[in-house]
């Protein structure tokens, strides 16, 4: 285990990547409401643009470069892809037509795909089981680290300098990231020494064939994806077309709203997430069913039943203060989320298992939600007018109790599943230097 100096450097650096990853797309939801205006779309096609054209792409290509992740160098897999959408990112803000827009979102979505599998499986080789809810909610942070980027700072660039110079802003700290990343982060299988084979005795990174039926065959894993599948469709579906809601709804400028948003999601987000990973390993280290239970309870709690009185309400301060408690509450679930998936799976699937369920996450929750939002709003529009938007958002929120209930089945086989891959899990990655390949048992 590296010194505690390192490991937290390495934490703080894979934040503020993760950070960047996520940035643009919350920035797109801000902007919303001006590139309709400016490129002349319907929600629909906004829709499109915000979920699809995005996550179709960025599903697909996670897996073989997850796999990648698995086998190779996680470091400089990295460093390569942060400097890929970092390019796509700035481009974003040259595009003169749909089309056009949708094809870079593409060319974006699969950049992005590197960070995230690859940044969990670094953080599970250098903290153990006990340690990874709070590492791995520690790490999420970037996500609400974005929001407040994405928010206030697009926000208010947005308003000043149009939706165009917004991307090109946002888009140049990936640049120095990649860097960064490449220069002072090390690969732990790098760092072991060689094994005493060549080529052909080292173990085989099993088939994606392979990988995929023994997660399969992993009921607690199962249900984890299928929660995150169904979280994602609510959750991106609501997230993505927030400010357009409070724009039409409230008539509130980008600038204030971008301000309002970074505080809340900011804010509330940090708390809920550092208070999520730092309780599970106070009250219940080593204990992934407790986790799980009171997981399920805090996401009907906080994202379904509070979600849905946001858009019960006419006062602008009321839906904010709505919204800073649900954040806050939901967001404590991340942490040991995803640190569960880590110690579910062997070590040598832990990139492949997030990419897996980033997959169908994002081809069903960022893919299709906000689609079916602006599908919904266009057919309520005759109907409702302006707030056709709002009815259609609250027609989401009793989605999360599903999740719910995916995450309470999840809790019931746990225990047995995390039995069955322990010896796997303990066995240390290895490295044929020979051959200048990092590889995995």
């Amino acid at each position: 285990m590296r010194s505690s100096a390192y490991r937290n450097y390495l934490l703080i650096v894979l934040t503020v990547v993760l950070a960047f990853n996520y940035v643009d797309r919350l920035a797109l939801g801000v902007v919303l409401q001006d590139i309709k205006t400016d490129l002349d779309l319907t929600d629909t096609q906004l829709g499109i643009l915000s979920g699809i054209a995005f996550a179709l792409f960025y599903s697909i290509m996670g897996i073989p470069i997850a796999r990648w992740a698995d086998r190779g160098n996680r470091v400089t897999l990295m460093a390569l892809t942060a400097a890929v959408w970092s390019v796509l990112v700035a481009c974003c803000g040259l595009a003169t037509s749909f089309m056009q827009l949708m094809l870079i979102r593409i060319g974006v979505g699969i950049g992005e795909a590197g960070c995230i599998p690859s940044a969990q499986s670094l953080i599970a080789d250098y903290f153990a089981r006990a340690e990874r809810p709070r590492a791995t909610a520690l790490y999420l942070q970037g996500t609400n680290v974005s929001l407040m980027l994405a928010y206030f700072v697009a926000g208010w660039l947005s308003q000043f300098y149009g939706w165009r110079m917004m991307f090109i802003w946002v888009a140049l700290p990936g640049f120095g990231l990649a860097v960064l990343v490449r220069l002072t982060i090390r690969e732990p299988r790098c760092e072991r020494g060689p094994i005493e084979s060549d080529n052909t005795s080292r173990p085989a990174q099993p088939s994606l064939k392979k990988v995929v039926r023994i997660l399969w065959v992993n009921a607690t894993f199962r249900h984890l994806l299928y929660s995150q599948s169904v979280f994602y469709f609510f959750a991106y579906g609501i997230l993505q077309w927030q400010p357009a809601f409070f724009v039409r709804s409230f008539g509130l400028a980008t600038g204030e709203l971008g301000t309002w948003f970074a505080a809340i999601y900011g804010v509330g987000g940090i708390l809920g997430t550092y208070w999520g990973g730092a309780l599970a390993c106070r009250y219940a280290p080593n204990n992934e069913r407790a986790q799980l239970r009171t997981m399920a309870v805090v996401n009907a709690v906080f994202n379904g039943a509070v979600w849905s009185l946001i858009y019960c309400t006419k006062n602008h301060y009321v839906a904010f203060a709505l919204m800073g408690l649900s954040t806050m509450g939901g967001a404590a679930i991340n942490g040991p989320l995803y640190a569960t998936i880590q110690t579910l799976v062997p070590a040598h699937m832990r990139a492949v298992s997030i990419a897996l369920v980033l997959l169908f996450a994002n081809l069903i929750g960022m893919g299709l939600g906000p689609l079916a939002v602006g599908m919904l709003s266009d057919a309520l529009h005759p109907l409702l007018g302006q707030e056709s938007l709002r009815y259609a958002l609250l027609a989401l929120c009793p989605g999360y109790l599903w999740t719910s209930w995916h995450l309470w089945r999840a809790s019931k086989t746990v225990i047995r599943d995390l039995e069955a891959v322990k010896d796997e899990i303990q066995q240390p990655p290895r490295v044929n230097t020979a051959a200048g390949i990092c590889v995995a048992p």
